[in-house]
């Protein structure tokens, strides 16, 4: 009988070993956001939508290089392998677009699909018109006056001026599949359960208001770069304090922006903490165009810069911040050199004050929407409260808030200062991006006041659209780099925003998650991101 066992045994030992199955990679992030950004091709909810539901899974014609930490985020090929400005018409740009691309759907990614793309945003007749989205693109991609495809592989887009920086807004223009929408029987809401992108992770099941699961295209165009995870699934969790209950409790892996005064605790139970400069600023962005307000008064929006205790507020977010005195950092080449350099100053800021006519017995009365949480919005509650009683305590101003949903007070970038999206106020805090010159476009320049572009506080200085309207068609980088210091000049002296923080992009993560790389982007690279 002994014998007989051995044997079996011995030759239980000589058979083939069918390997364990191997478990999914599965990454679980919990995000700021209030909701699920929508699903249909053009998230809202910020550019945490962007982040995590638009470029993993709807590229655009030109793709941000996010593999660096050591300097800005630059530009790379995406759907377009290549493009040019016109020598002979600065106005027109031609893109080559990538041949072999497929969508979601298994079908393929043309000049026609482009159009479609483009109609569905700027074509408010065509079949595919999609206010919604409209509004998202159109805000942040101004000037577009005409496209056409020249040929199957070739695209080309027209622009109301010649504009240096066009490739930047480029990147914010999606590409989604036309069969697809076709399949949802021509609803965009219908189409939110089952889209199609050409990005390195399709979307795989969608539970409103829950989560939403990603999974990776192993048919992605670009073979050296397919993702190392099987699955992600994303959560909006808006509060940092259940944010951080989750990731202590294994529920998810992967949280924005973790509580600070929680960071040291994370950092000694394992947790890994990733922190690093990017291009953002938390301002209140006020509204000198609407009728009636406080802050038209340019020595009123100087005086509330002198009002702020920038350094305080830094230490409120255990270091995770750095002060902002400007649209760029004050160590940015591009800064120049402006008469103001804001820092507290309660004498100065009273002062100025006095001078546009507010004091003790006529205090300086101001109105700000704010939100609860949203995308680089930090904690914007407690932050907007020391701000209050900054303002309250060095220079007498009195501050209401109107506290509304993030996708709510994101409305206000898409319309004037007088509409009701603006809630009535005299400023709105929402954080912006100040990566690359086609964002100070974006946010200051008078051509592109809302709702043309998201210029939302009106906000006007002929010297700052002079020294911009050169840039727009200069081609020698040392005169290019010498505008933007005087545009930015201006705006430090004229003040559009009141400049808070710059901050530092923070999140905690689960010792399994490996190659994550933190880049000088509101965007990541997902598809380097690993699971141990």
């Amino acid at each position: 009988m002994f014998h007989r066992l051995a044997g079996l045994a011995l030759a239980a030992l000589l058979l083939p070993q069918v390997p364990a199955l191997a478990q999914p990679k599965t990454l679980r992030i919990a995000m700021t956001a209030a909701d699920v950004p929508i699903t249909n091709g053009v998230p809202n909810q910020g550019y945490e939508g962007t982040r995590f539901l638009g470029y993993p899974v709807f590229e655009t014609l030109i793709l941000w290089d996010l593999t660096r930490t050591d300097r800005l985020a630059t530009l790379r090929p995406g759907l377009a392998e290549r493009w040019e400005q016109d020598a002979a018409d600065p106005k027109t740009w031609r893109f080559h677009l990538r041949a072999g691309v497929k969508f979601h759907d298994n079908t393929a990614f043309t000049a026609e699909s482009v159009i479609w793309s483009l109609d569905r945003y700027f074509k408010n007749d065509s079949p595919q018109f999609d206010a919604a989205g409209a509004a998202v693109v159109r805000g942040r991609v101004p000037g577009i006056t005409g496209y056409r495809k020249l040929d199957d592989h070739t695209v080309e887009i027209t622009t109301a001026r010649p504009l240096s920086y066009f490739p930047y807004l480029v990147v914010y223009m999606p590409m989604t599949s036309p069969a697809a929408w076709e399949a949802a029987g021509r609803d965009y809401t219908r189409l939110a359960t089952a889209p199609a992108g050409t990005g390195p992770f399709r979307i795989t099941r969608f539970t409103p208001r829950q989560s939403v699961e990603l999974s990776r295209n192993d048919g992605y165009w670009d073979h050296g770069r397919v993702a190392k995870l099987d699955r992600i699934v994303l959560q909006p969790i808006p509060d940092a304090n259940t944010r951080l209950a989750a990731l202590r409790g294994g529920q998810v892996d992967w949280i924005e922006v973790p509580p600070p005064d929680a960071i040291p605790s994370l950092r000694a139970a394992g947790f890994t903490i990733t922190t690093g400069s990017y291009p953002h600023v938390w301002p209140w962005v006020f509204g000198p165009g609407r009728a009636g307000s406080p802050t038209a008064d340019v020595r009123v929006r100087q005086a509330l810069n002198y009002c702020v205790d920038r350094a305080g507020m830094v230490e409120l977010l255990n270091g995770t911040a750095e002060p902002a005195v400007g649209f760029f950092k004050a160590s940015d080449p591009n800064f120049g050199s402006p008469a103001n350099h804001y820092a507290l100053d309660p004498a100065r800021g009273r002062a100025l004050l006095a001078e546009a006519g507010y004091n003790a017995g006529h205090p300086l009365r101001l109105k700000v929407g704010i939100s609860a949480s949203g995308s680089g919005q930090m904690l914007p509650l407690p932050m907007n409260e020391f701000v209050q009683a900054n303002l309250k305590e060095h220079c007498g101003v009195e501050v209401t808030f109107d506290v509304v949903d993030w996708n709510t007070l994101l409305g206000a970038l898409r319309v004037a200062p007088d509409q009701p999206a603006w809630l009535g106020a005299d400023a709105v805090n929402i954080s912006l991006v100040s990566s690359d010159p086609s964002q100070m476009a974006r946010w200051f320049l008078s051509a592109n006041f809302t709702p043309v572009g998201s210029n939302s506080g009106h906000w006007r200085d002929p010297r700052f659209d002079t020294a911009f309207g050169a840039l727009e068609t200069e081609r020698d980088p040392a005169r290019a780099a010498q505008l933007i210091r005087e545009a930015h000049e201006r705006l430090v002296d004229d003040a559009p925003w009141l400049y808070i923080v710059h901050d530092l992009n923070p999140r905690a993560m689960s010792r399994r998650v490996t190659g994550f790389v933190s880049p000088q982007s509101w965007f990541v690279d997902l598809n380097t991101v690993d699971m141990q």
